[in-house]
C-alpha cells in the first residue's frame, strides 16, 4: 500500500511554501520528450502525488486539462487555496485508483512522489489511464544537492550536506528508490518504449530561508522533530546560523543558488 508522509496541516502548510516547481531543464526535458513522441491531442493531464501543486502547474499552458491528485487532504487544500488557472482542479484520491476512465489520459507525471506509492499496483493504474499514444514522466530530485554563493559555495555545501546526513537516518525505507536513481520505478514501468534520464541539472534560485524551509518540509525532518523535538528545534537554526556567518551576511532572505540534480523516468505507450 502506499505511504503517507505528508499528511499534517502544519506540514502540508510549510510544504506548499518551501517546496519549489520544476526547474527549467526538468521541464525542457519532459516537454522535450513530448516533442519526440509527438504527443498529440494534448486535452488532459494528470500530476498523481501532486502535494500543494508545484509541479501541476506548468502543465497549465500545454494541457487543456489539467487534474492534480494526491491522497492527503491537507496537501490538495493547500493547492486549491494557491492561485492556478481555470483549467487545473485538484482531487483527493490514492495514486493506486485513479477516477479516470480507460485510456482517457495523454499524459501522466508524477514529481518527488513515486517511491510513496505501491509500485506495483500504481503502474496498473498508469496502464489503465494513460491512452495509446500518450505519455508517462516520472521524476524525483536526488540528494545530489549544492548551494551556490560568490566564492564560498563548497563551505555553504558541506554545512548542508552535513545536516541533511543527520537527518537520512530518520528516512522511511521507500527513500532508496530515490537514492537508487529510480531504478526499479524504471523497471516496473510497463511500456517498452521508456528511458531513464539521471543527469538532468538545475539551479534554483532560493534563499537561505528557503534552503531552511525546504529541509523543514522533508519527511525524515518531520519524522526526527516527533522522535527528538527538541534536537529538532536547534538543528535548523544552528544551519542557518552557521550558513549566514559563511556568507558575511546579516538577513536569511539573502538569495543564492540551489543546484539539484533530478531523475527522470520518461515512456510512451504505443498507439
Amino acid at each position: 500500500m502506499a505511504t503517507q508522509m505528508f499528511e499534517g496541516r502544519g506540514h502540508a502548510a510549510v510544504y506548499q511554501k518551501y517546496r519549489f516547481s520544476p526547474g527549467e531543464e526538468l521541464r525542457g526535458a519532459i516537454l522535450g520528450y513530448l516533442r519526440e513522441k509527438g504527443t498529440n491531442p494534448t486535452e488532459l493531464a494528470v500530476d498523481v502525488g501532486c502535494g500543494s501543486g508545484q509541479g501541476t502547474l506548468f502543465l497549465a499552458e500545454r494541457f487543456g486539462k489539467v487534474v492534480g491528485t494526491d491522497i492527503s487532504q491537507a496537501q490538495i487544500q493547500e493547492a486549491k487555496a494557491a492561485p492556478s488557472p481555470p483549467n487545473v482542479s485538484y482531487l483527493v484520491c490514492p495514486a493506486e485508483e485513479l477516477p479516470f476512465e480507460d485510456a482517457s489520459v495523454d499524459l501522466l507525471t508524477s514529481f518527488t512522489a513515486a517511491h510513496w506509492f505501491d509500485i506495483e499496483k500504481f503502474m496498473r493504474e498508469v496502464s489503465r489511464v494513460v491512452r495509446p499514444g500518450g505519455c508517462v514522466a516520472i521524476s524525483t530530485y536526488t540528494v545530489d544537492m549544492s548551494l551556490h554563493y560568490g566564492t564560498c559555495s563548497e563551505q555553504l555545501t558541506q554545512i548542508f550536506r552535513e545536516t541533511w546526513g543527520q537527518l537520512l537516518k530518520y528516512s522511511h525505507n521507500r527513500v532508496k528508490h530515490v537514492l537508487e536513481d529510480y531504478k526499479e520505478i524504471f523497471e516496473a514501468l510497463p511500456f517498452p518504449d521508456k528511458k531513464r534520464i539521471t543527469d538532468i541539472y538545475d539551479k534554483i534560485p532560493m534563499t537561505v530561508a528557503g534552503v531552511v524551509g525546504y529541509l523543514e518540509s522533508a519527511s525524515p525532518y518531520q519524522v526526527f522533530l516527533k522522535n527528538d523535538p527538541e534536537a529538532a528545534k536547534t538543528l535548523l537554526p544552528e544551519m542557518e546560523k552557521r550558513l549566514l556567518e559563511v556568507m558575511g551576511v546579516p538577513s536569511p532572505e539573502t538569495p543564492l543558488e540551489f543546484w539539484v540534480r533530478h531523475v527522470c523516468v520518461l515512456g510512451h505507450k504505443e498507439a
